[in-house]
Order: C-alpha cells, then structure tokens, then sequence
C-alpha cells in the first residue's frame, strides 16, 4: 500500500507538472484575428521553434503503440522499423517539407489540390487519412495505454476506465491549446520519456548481467528470415515507402514540420528527430522485450509493462508512468488536432461553411473521435500483436495515399479523378492480397510489406492508364520538388 502510494504521488505531481510548464509556454499567444485561426489553431501560428518540432515529432510518434507493441515482440528485428525511419524523416526534409512550404500547405493534402487544380481529391484524400486517425491509430495508442497502466501498477481497474480519463484529458488538451499546446507538452514529456526509457534500458540489461545466453538466435538477430515481422528483403521493397508515407504525407508528423517559421527551423528540427531517432529508439523499443523474455517467457504486449514494474523502484515507476501516460496524451492529442484540421480545413470549409468557428467547430469533431476511438478499444483487446496489426490495416490506406503523392509531385495533366480512381483501387487490391478471408490472399507466400510495394506500383499504374485511355490525357513528367513553377 505504502509504495503505491508513492507510485501514484509522483504520477500525479509529475503529471500536473508538465501540464503548467505547457500552459505557461502556451499563455498570452496572439490569435491573430479571424482570418489566421486555421493556422494559429492548427499551425502554431507558424512559430514552433527547431526543438519543439523535433520534441513533437519525436513522442508523437513515440508512445505505448511504439514502447508496448515493439517490445510486445520481444524480439530485436522490429528495430528495423525505427532504423528505416531515419530514411523517411530525410526524405520529409529535403524532398516532402520544400514543396509544401512552397505551396503554403496548411495540411499535406492542400498540395494536392494545388497539384490537381482539384478540391475533391483533398477532400478525399483527407477523409482517408481522419478515418485513419479515428479507426486506427486513436484507439490502438489509447488501448495500449491503459493496458500498460494496468499491467505496471498491477491494478484491477477495468481497462475501460482508464482508457476514458486518457481520452479526457487529452480531448482537453487538443480542444483548448491547439497545436501549440500539443507541440510544447511533447517536448516536456520527450525529454522525461527518453530519458525514462533509457533508464529502464539500463536497469534490464543490469537484470539479466548483459547476458542474452537462452534467448534463441532468432530474436537477437536484425536480419529477420522469410517466416518473421520484418524480413530483410522487404528493406528493399515496401519498407522504404512505408517510412515515406509515414513522415512525408502523413498530416500528423508534418503538421508539427509545417509550423516553424521556415523552411529552414523546420528542416533542423526534422534533422533533430531523425538523430534521436537513430541513437535512441532503436534501443529502447527491442531491448526491455528481450529482456523480458528471458525473464518472464513470451508474455507478448504485457513485456514491457513487467519489465519495468520489475526494475524500476517505486519512485521512479511514477515518474515513468507520468511519461508514459503524457506519451499517450501527447500522440492522442496529435491525431485528435491533425485529424480535426483535416475535416475543417479540407471538408468543412470546402463544403459546408468557409468561415466557421474554428476552436468551436474543431471541439465538436474532437469529441466524436473520442467516443469512436472509445467504442473501438474492445477490437484491439482481441489483436495478438498491437504494433503489427496497426501496421498491416494501415496498409489499406497507405500505399493508395502515396501513389496518389507520387503522382501529383512528378507528372502534370493528370485528371484528378483518375489519381481518386487509382486510390479506391488500391484499398481494394490490398484487401483482397492481406486479409486471410479472400481468394489471392498473399500471392506466392509474400509478406506484407512486399504487397505494399506490389500496390504501390499498381497504383501509380493504374492512376496513369486510367488518365491516357479514360480521360484521354497524356501525362507529363514534371517534378513538383525541383520545378520553379509557383503555386499559382
């Protein structure tokens, strides 16, 4: 009882504490008036600093999804994922983050307007990255959440309802403080979850003397075989646009590049992330869950909260919770806003209203996706692996989403419809290749990540075909990303 209580007091202080460091950060901002509440609710206003688009990005990405799911593996091969990451960030920097400056993008998808003198295919675009948010990644961050809560403190506490204070205090956090206040809390908590993170790292390779003797060779080796999550020949195929999608067209990880005051601040801060991404994380989301096999068996999602009630004393078990349980605020959060800015700015004022109350408007669709995400986290309670089902649905829009950016970034003349057309036959293509229920379920044995690769080029294919024999349009090659053509 004692050492709970402990526990819970530093959670608490620790927690509230980062709370006023970001309202104190937050205060006194400028609104800038009516006709800039799109980009001060959504942008910062444009005046996110180099390391706090770093610190954003960093634990937006960075949560119990990551932590639980990666560890859940128990296996050193998912550090592959975040090894790659490197390579997409990079990418976000100098190929995805010049063109949207240029265009002046509030959200990823207004280049596609811009690319398809289009409004429809953002709006459709949009519509499938906010289904993403609200079907996907808000209740898997939100359940893997209240499961590490509940593995760590080791309590009775139903699963549910720790999931609604999650979705109560983030929903708040993403209705009153808009991307800033989301963008600075990731920071204060990146720091503390790092740093946590690392600790524990320590403390379990201390647990086990540095000795892996007993774990078998397939869960320490990084080149994964035929049969594994990662194997190594998807590095060449699939994996690299998967990490391509992830940071360069996703709304939620540019949303934070979008918001420095150049293109330069913004660049920095995407820099700043792909090194701790290339130090730091590989580490700490493989090297508990191995250790916790050794310790424990294969206990899957539950590895890593059971390695950490094991080393961590009491004390510092309630700060870690408190960085955990900001990680899932601050990735929550992040969907909630991007998600949110999405429907507004590409739907809603497109549609329905051109000049609505932006915070109004934004807390309205924010607590819907709280009740969805709410209602969604009984399907993930039956998931054998958290990380690799979230990877394998998002498959469904990915690749369709990025032929669509491809496309639009290297050739003109090409009918918006045709790039929309390419898109549902994509989601439907990639159905009928992954899911065990159809008749071409995975062709000649190949793994997911090849078939992202197999539907990516079909896509592209099939957008291009479609505009030269439907549309009788000739595509023309011409790169967004070097041309000096103007957003005009």
């Amino acid at each position: 009882m004692y050492s709970s209580t402990i526990q819970v007091s530093v959670f608490v202080f620790v927690t509230a504490l980062i709370g006023l460091l970001t309202y104190l950060s937050c205060r006194g901002q400028n609104r800038n008036g009516q006709q800039n509440q799109n980009r001060e609710f959504f942008l910062a206003g444009g005046g996110l600093a180099w390391y706090f688009v770093a610190g954003s990005i960093t634990l937006t990405n960075l949560s119990t999804d990551q932590l639980v799911g990666m560890n859940g593996n128990q296996m050193a091969l998912l550090a592959l994922w975040e090894l790659s990451a490197v390579v997409g960030l990079f990418i976000l920097a100098k190929v995805f983050l010049p063109v949207y400056y240029k265009f002046k993008c509030t959200t990823t998808t207004e280049l596609l307007e811009q690319r398809y003198h289009n409004k429809h295919i953002r709006a459709v675009i949009s519509a499938l990255f906010f289904l993403g948010s609200a079907l996907i990644f808000c209740p898997a961050v939100i359940y893997s959440g209240a499961l590490f809560m509940q593995s760590m403190f080791n309590v009775e506490l139903p699963l549910m309802y720790i999931a609604v204070v999650f979705i109560i205090v983030g929903a708040m956090y993403a209705i009153f403080g808009g991307l800033r206040a989301v963008a600075v809390s990731d920071t204060y908590s990146g720091v503390l979850l790092l740093t946590m993170a690392v600790v524990v790292t320590i403390l379990a390779l201390q647990a086990i003397d540095y000795n892996f003797d007993g774990i078998p060779e397939e869960r320490l080796t990084l080149i994964g075989g035929s049969d594994s999550p990662v194997p190594w020949h998807t590095l060449l195929t699939g994996m690299i646009f998967i990490q391509m999608f992830y940071w360069g067209t996703n709304q939620v990880i540019t949303q934070r590049a979008m918001a420095a005051p150049s293109l330069k601040e913004a660049q920095k801060g995407v820099f700043a992330a792909a090194g701790i991404r290339l130090i730091i994380v590989p580490a700490i989301i493989v090297v508990p869950g191995i250790v916790s096999y050794k310790l424990f068996g294969d206990i899957g999602d539950s590895a890593y909260g059971r390695i950490v009630a094991t080393v961590l004393p009491d004390w510092l078990s309630g700060i870690f919770a408190a960085a955990m349980a900001a990680a899932v605020l601050t990735t929550f959060n992040s969907n909630l806003n991007s998600a949110t800015a999405l429907y507004v700015c590409d739907i809603h004022e497109a549609y329905v209203d051109k000049s609505p109350n932006v915070p109004k408007l934004s807390g309205f669709v924010t607590v819907l996706l709280c009740f969805v995400s709410l209602a969604l986290i009984p399907v993930y309670q039956q998931a054998e692996s958290i990380i690799n089902l979230v990877q394998q649905l998002y498959g469904l829009l990915s690749m369709p989403i990025l032929s669509v950016f491809i496309v639009g970034l290297l050739f003109k003349n090409v009918h918006a419809n045709a790039a929309i057309g390419s898109v549902v036959f994509g989601v439907a293509l990639y159905a009928l290749l992954s899911f065990e229920f159809s008749p071409i379920y995975a062709p000649f044995g190949l793994h997911y990540i090849h078939l992202m690769f197999v539907t990516l080029l079909s896509c592209v294919s099939f957008a291009l075909l479609v505009n030269k024999v439907i549309f009788g349009q000739k595509a023309q090659f011409s790169m967004a990303i070097s041309s000096k053509e103007t957003a005009a």
